[in-house]
């Protein structure tokens, strides 16, 4: 289980993290959701104890990472891709960590496998594409059988293949009992793939909901994969630059030439959209755009 209470990061002037709050459970994929630069890999930083929080804590099993007497042995992390020395092959660099941290060498050779890299594991990881070494970055965190596993935008640089490879692993580590955190920027793929839902936005906790929430309608989430476009009224002032400080280009946000605040994503998260659009406006003072139905209209 991750705990993380009113967790607290400045970078000078900038407030990454503002008061967080959150829990991850065993036994679920917990998607861990914001645009780019919404908070989500500094959060992910200070519960693996690399960065320090000015105020606030973040625990593992109720320690913090720096109490954790086998580290790898509890809790596994894919925070970077290209984690390891470039002249080692695969095989070397799991080895050196088995080796480091207490862990049968024979966890070498199943994560290996876990992973599909067996066929390079002796080549040089230095020439590995993104995906690849997001594959032995995933063989890392979990070498050591570990209970609790953070993943963040493990996705990056992977095949369609390669995705669905990853949605299937995150829902079989859970269906253990893992606990397990994963992060992306793309609600459409988390609502693919996660069971539970935590969505920040400039640095604070806008959502903490079910999947299930999402389809409470009756229709599956591929049957709702499909383009919709939300519409509200676009907030003036402080409302607008809330807006646009949460929503971004990449996750679908434009203001049309009509005034008009127009958000196109996947009809599967649209429910999501809709509470992230809210919350942005509510915590920026201003009315809260009107509600829609499904298919992006207003009642």
């Amino acid at each position: 289980m991750i705990e993380v209470r009113a967790l607290m990061k400045r970078y000078g002037d900038t407030v990454a993290v503002d008061g967080l709050g959150f829990e991850v459970r065993p036994g679920a994929v917990t998607g861990f959701i914001g645009p780019n630069g919404s908070g989500k890999s500094t959060t992910m930083r200070m519960i693996m104890g690399l960065d320090r929080p000015d105020t606030g804590t973040a625990r593992v099993n109720g320690r913090r990472y720096q109490e954790l007497s086998r580290p790898l042995r509890e809790v596994g992390a894919l925070l970077e891709a290209r984690t390891y020395h470039p002249g080692r092959s695969a095989r070397n660099h799991l080895t050196a960590l088995a080796a480091g941290n207490g862990i049968p060498r024979s966890r070498v050779d199943a994560v290996l496998a876990t992973v599909g890299l067996t066929d390079v594991a002796r080549k040089r990881a230095g020439g590995f594409t993104l995906g690849m070494s997001q594959r032995l970055g995933i063989a890392a965190a979990l070498l050591g059988d570990p209970a609790v596993l953070l993943f963040d935008e493990p996705v990056n640089g992977l095949d369609p293949e390669g995705v669905r490879w990853i949605r299937t692993l995150m829902k079989s580590l859970a269906a253990e009992g893992r606990t397990v955190l994963l992060s992306s920027h793309l609600i459409s793929e988390m609502a693919l793939t996660a069971d539970h839902l935590i969505v920040i936005g400039r640095g604070r906790l806008l959502a903490d909901t079910s999947v299930g929430e999402l389809t409470a309608n009756g229709r599956s989430l591929e049957d709702q994969a499909r383009p919709t476009e939300l519409r509200g009224r676009e907030p003036e002032g402080a409302g607008r630059s809330a807006v646009s400080g949460g929503l971004n280009a990449r996750s679908g946000y434009r203001i049309s030439t009509t005034s008009v605040l127009v958000w196109t994503c996947q009809s599967s998260a649209a429910r999501l959209c809709r509470a992230t659009l809210r919350a942005l406006s509510e915590n920026s003072a201003v009315p809260p755009p009107p509600r829609w139905n499904d298919e992006g209209q207003s009642p």
